[in-house]
């Protein structure tokens, strides 16, 4: 099948930054690239304008995330949208209510549908005081999942466990990572004396979001361990969440740079020396790529795409995952040791060099278009009860 009609069904995309929203429009600009033809279905989000190729679902904020909405349930727009022009195959990215209708419109519709596995949701619960969650909550998503004709994951790893916990149609699809952007030719001089780092200066960062179950703070007790045995070090911190405001006041000789995109991202990446990355709810962690394209040095925890391209001691340092003292004496262990880094880090970016997204976007097509090509039964799907009684929307 050529010149295919995908439907892209997400609660986030691009201005929003995350890993999510970036993925899918790398995804969807390389499927255009190939002849495809894209529907967006999101959230409306303030400014958004109509268009042919895009449709707005209502949506609210996200609480603590400011810029971020998730979308409600739309099945009957979606019904009556896909019945007019039906989409070959649809792409289901997020597994909220919009995500949810989608799923059910599609069955009822007799359209092959693919969902995406990117963000552990049922893993953030523990770091927002509502652990007793996890467990409805990985039910859920197995539901949502195995509704579908097939869940594509970032890696073997979580496709293991996601098939060990009962999903079904569990298929990889990698990550790339764009060498061209992020290299370390973007180096800069003048950010790095904004930093008040000088040219011997050690960097450290960490670049991505600013929440809780990011584990940044697990960063930051690694700076301070590592300002123990060397002085001339300076953290700097790039991104933006609801944890940002509380750590800056708590650490102000942290450097926080806020949201950065594009080329100055890439810029703050290259300009940094060592990329710590505590996080341990990660599907993949497409930062760990851009960190090793730049060449940083790396401190990561043995899972996702640290366990998938990088070999401890060559070009970065793997530690037992979750194992917070191991990561903290490996962050000491590369600031002490300075011909280490600088293998690990010639090392990091021909690791990836072979990581290009056009491979991936390849990959994406195939999966699209061969579930598409399989024969589709039709469902029916049950109304279920109102959401709340004060509103007019259905979790359908």
């Amino acid at each position: 099948m050529n010149g295919a009609h995908i439907a892209l069904v997400t609660e986030t995309y691009p201005p929003e930054i995350n890993g999510v929203a970036l993925t899918l429009a790398r995804l969807a600009d390389g499927l255009r690239a190939r002849g495809h033809e894209i529907s967006l279905v999101h959230p409306r989000r303030r400014g958004d304008a109509p268009a042919v190729d895009r449709m707005l679902a209502p949506g609210l904020p996200i609480p603590g995330y400011r810029g971020l909405r998730f979308g409600l349930p739309a099945r009957a727009a979606l019904t009556s949208a896909w019945g007019a022009r039906r989409p070959d195959v649809v792409y289901v990215a997020t597994e909220g209510p919009l995500g949810w209708s989608a799923v059910n419109a599609a069955r009822a519709l007799g359209i092959a549908v693919v969902s995406g596995f990117h963000t552990n949701f049922d893993g953030y619960m523990k770091h927002y005081g509502a652990g007793w969650l996890r467990r409805p909550a990985a039910a859920y998503l197995r539901a949502f999942h195995n509704r579908t004709d097939a869940t594509l994951v970032p890696s073997d790893e979580l496709r293991a466990a996601l098939e060990a916990s009962g999903f079904r149609g569990v298929h990889v699809l990698g990550r790339g990572v764009d060498c061209g952007r992020f290299t370390p030719a973007r180096r800069s001089a003048a950010l790095r004396a904004g930093w008040g780092a000088r040219d011997d200066d050690l960097v450290v960062a960490y670049i991505g979001r600013v929440a809780a179950e990011k584990n940044v703070e697990l960063a930051i007790d690694a700076y301070r361990a590592m300002q123990a045995v060397r002085g001339d070090l300076r953290l700097v911190v790039v991104g933006d969440g609801p944890a940002r405001a509380g750590l800056a006041r708590a650490h102000p000789d942290v450097v926080f740079c806020g949201f950065r995109t594009g080329v100055d991202l890439a810029a703050h990446y290259a300009s940094a020396d060592i990329f710590l990355f505590p996080s341990d709810t990660e599907t993949f962690g497409t930062v760990t790529l851009e960190a090793m394209a730049s060449e940083l040095g790396l401190v990561a925890y043995d899972y996702a795409a640290a366990h998938k391209h990088v070999t401890h001691t060559r070009d970065g340092l793997l530690v037992p995952y979750r194992d917070a003292r191991a990561f903290v004496a490996n962050a000491v262990r590369l600031a002490c040791s300075p011909a280490l880094l600088e293998r690990m880090r010639r090392a990091a970016r021909q690791t990836v060099l072979p990581l290009d997204w056009g491979r991936v976007v390849e990959r994406f097509e195939a999966m699209l278009l061969s579930t598409a090509a399989k024969p589709v039964r039709r469902l029916h799907v049950a109304r279920r009860q109102p959401v709340a009684t004060n509103t007019e929307w259905r979790f359908e």
